[in-house]
């Protein structure tokens, strides 16, 4: 008879990702019943003793694995839930097409060691001291505790196990894959390439891959192309998660091109490092996504009794289209990855001061811009890169993390009070992982950074890494930011990182150890902002790298919001922010209005409309104040007043797409609704009307249909005509007008649930 465990449906936060020793989650006591119908927010595990088979049903998911009879963990079934009444067979591998093809490459397997005639992508390669390659992993137990399945894998001969781990969440669906690998033979094996696992998709021909890429200023494109025989590697070697590719896919079915339709699975790599995600069409036409940290110039020596814990890899399914999947993962980065989820803070309203001032920072300047900015709503006032050390260009300071006593002779204390007086908290810039050549840090530790020796050391933007893998250095960072944090009342840090690796050398250590560097690295700056947040929960971080370079659902676990790019100008930003949010929520997207023209293409945009492009995410402002005439106050003041109004709908609602930007659109339209759905505000963006065509009427999604909503412009106007209040169905059926012509021109409306 099968064991049928169901497990309560509270939100809660995934387990952190990593780490040497796997923590672990406890749960109460599961009512155990073969009976008992799961309710779709529940998450459930169910072992079938007799066909050994593992079933995972979670929200409007169900997830189906097995141990066939050469004891593989084998995928039967992914995608939309299925009945609790329906079964499955006891798995059997595949069979080999030929002595070319063997049933361990056509079999679809959760996680696969590189042996036993193994030619598709392994999840596991190890190299064993007498030269051994081969690895063959065998199911040999598992345990369900509350919402986790562990399964152990072992060798066929040899002290390897491996532990593969599963968790659903309960709200959406999305899955949670990690791997554990434990050295209990007597000597070290070198680990060559690990994964966190594979997700097997349904046997098919007809698929379509989305995927992310980018640069500098130009972050976020989304691409797409259909998956043929063969493989693709999306990946950074970076030694960060990087620009030219994002740790996130989604695969539909080519043709079926709609927002709100169809079937899609998804993924996102929590891990902040080098990475590698390979998609892979094998010659049964089986579709695999496996991924983890990248195997470019990568090996762990893992000692005799050690373990390694692989990064967390997500993935889930929606039947209701590319926007639907967007909609889970940003429900699931809201309640489960987020500091403070399953309710993360609100996104104050920000402001920074680098476009006025640059690295010319001193005390009577910045109070002059924070009585400016807490005029207009400001909430939050940060002062950027210029306070510390020499710093007066980017080629001394980094490193010398005492405030500068020119600039703030008496530290940093009155104009943090100034701040708070206006009525706003503090925040600061920090690159912790930085080191200018030109530092007293460096002239006395030209060892701590990345290097090989008698090699050229590589700059970036005159600057290089700090080796934080080395226990020194990781003290070191933790130490000055931690006093910082205790001498000044800092409410939040902007930590930025503006180059990537290179001499990725650490000869402090054995040679044999040194490329545990890529690995040790991130765990060691996981650890220093866990270890931040735990001393001062009440500080803040946001995750810079240059703009987007480092935004990952590993980071995301420790930083309250990330900066999507430095590209500020507010029509590149409809295409960015668009990209952006198939991959992650709105409420961690900053998105600042600056002064036109900016710097990226001198067009010049009105400032309600750089207001409204930068409403749809979370809002701060960095336009140079000084030369604000009084009408910008006045309009400034008012936009941030309406956005406090929306924000939560904004930041926490659910987000329609509903004309996209992308391909070159001259139109772009969104629309977030509150949960309850008693809110939604909508944002319409025109680049240029021609031959007196009107833009496209606007039809909402995600009302109630019998719910009568009030409209209201916030800014632009309505087309005459329009009711001012009507049912959802309306809005939905028969749409919405705006008045929008010429270039540039852009307008906002709210719909409100009517009391009866």
């Amino acid at each position: 008879m099968s064991d049928l465990l169901f497990l309560r449906a509270e939100a809660i936060r995934g387990l952190g990702i990593c780490h040497v020793s796997f923590l672990m989650f406890f749960f109460l006591n599961p009512f155990v019943s073969q009976m008992v119908r799961a309710q779709s927010n529940d998450a459930s595990i169910r072992f079938d003793k007799e066909t050994k088979v593992f079933r995972i049903d979670a929200a409007d998911t169900s997830y189906v694995l097995g141990i066939n009879e050469v004891k593989q963990v084998q995928t039967l079934y992914w995608g939309k839930r299925l009945s609790m009444d329906d079964t499955f067979a006891a798995p059997h591998s595949a069979s080999g097409n030929s002595s070319f093809d063997l049933s361990t490459n056509t079999t679809p397997q959760e996680f696969v060691a590189w042996g036993g005639g193994v030619y598709i992508e392994p999840d596991l390669k190890v190299t064993f001291p007498d030269g051994n390659r081969d690895l063959v992993l065998q199911y040999q137990s598992h345990t369900i505790d509350g919402r986790l399945l562990t399964l152990r894998l072992k060798d066929i001969s040899r002290e390897v196990y491996v532990d593969l781990q599963y968790e659903a969440d309960p709200i959406t669906g999305v899955l949670r894959r990690s791997a554990q690998v434990e050295n209990k033979t007597a000597s070290p094996l070198n680990i060559g390439q690990i994964a966190s696992g594979t997700w097997n998709l349904p046997r098919g021909t007809d698929y379509r891959l989305r995927y992310l890429t980018g640069r500098w200023a130009g972050e976020w494109r989304l691409q797409e192309q259909r998956i043929q025989p063969g493989k693709t590697v999306l990946e950074s070697r970076r030694g960060s998660t990087g620009d030219q590719n994002n740790p996130w896919f989604a695969i539909d079915r080519d043709g079926s091109n709609d927002q709100d339709h169809g079937d899609v699975w998804f993924g996102a790599l929590g891990w902040s490092g080098s990475w590698r995600i390979s998609i892979e069409q094998d010659q049964v036409q089986q579709v695999r996504v496996t991924g983890g940290p990248n195997d470019f110039d990568f090996n762990y020596r893992l000692a005799a009794g050690e373990r390694l814990q692989t990064p967390n890899f997500y993935a889930g399914y929606s039947h209701d289209g590319i926007g639907g999947a967007s909609r889970l993962l940003h429900r699931f980065e809201l309640g489960s990855i987020l500091p403070n989820a399953p309710h993360p803070k609100l996104r104050p309203v920000l402001y920074n001061s680098w476009e006025p001032t640059g690295f010319n920072v001193d005390e009577a300047g910045q109070e002059s811009l924070a009585e400016k900015a807490a005029t207009i709503g400001v909430e939050r006032f940060v002062v950027d890169d210029g306070w510390f050390g020499q710093r007066s260009g980017d080629k001394a300071g980094l490193g010398d993390w005492n405030v500068n006593p020119v600039k703030f002779p008496h530290g940093l204390r009155p104009l943090i009070d100034k701040v708070h007086s206006l009525g706003m908290d503090f925040g600061l810039w920090v690159e912790p992982e930085m080191v200018n050549p030109n530092s007293d840090l460096y002239r006395k530790h030209p060892d701590w950074v990345l290097n090989f020796p008698g090699r050229p050391r590589t700059e970036g933007r005159n600057q290089l890494m700090l080796n934080l893998a080395r226990p020194d250095v990781r003290a070191y960072v933790f130490q000055f930011l931690d006093s910082l944090l205790n001498e000044n009342d800092i409410a939040f840090l902007k930590w930025d990182y503006n180059r990537n690796w290179s001499e990725p050398g650490w000869p402090a250590v054995a040679p044999e150890e040194q490329k545990k560097v890529y690995i040790t690295y991130v765990q060691n700056l996981y650890s220093i902002l866990e270890e931040l947040r735990r001393r001062h929960p009440h500080v803040e971080i946001e995750s810079c790298s240059g703009g987007g370079g480092r935004v990952d659902l590993g980071i995301m676990q420790y930083t309250d919001e990330v900066w999507p790019s430095d590209n500020t100008d507010a029509f590149d930003r409809l295409l960015i922010q668009d990209g952006f949010t198939y991959a992650y929520t709105p409420g961690v997207m900053m998105a600042w209005v600056t002064d036109s023209p900016t710097w990226v293409n001198q067009r010049t945009l009105s400032l309600e409309y750089r207001f409204l492009s930068s409403m749809q995410g979370s809002l701060g402002i960095g336009a140079d104040l000084n030369h604000w005439k009084p009408q910008d106050f006045e309009t400034a003041k008012k936009m941030v007043a309406q956005y406090k109004q929306i924000r939560e709908t904004v930041q926490r609602g659910s987000l329609y797409r509903l004309i996209s930007p992308q391909n070159g659109s001259e139109y772009s339209v969104t629309e977030s609704i509150a949960e309850d759905q008693k809110l939604a505000v909508a944002f319409a963006f025109l680049h240029s009307s021609q031959m007196l065509y009107p833009f496209p009427r606007i039809y909402l999604r995600g009302l109630k249909a019998d719910v009568t909503y009030r409209i209201k412009a916030l800014d632009g106007k309505l087309s005459t005509g329009s009711p001012a209040v009507a049912s959802g169905a309306f809005w939905m059926q028969h749409g919405v007008d705006v008045d929008l012509r010429g270039d540039f021109q852009a307008a906002a409306f709210t719909l409100e649930a009517v009391s009866k």
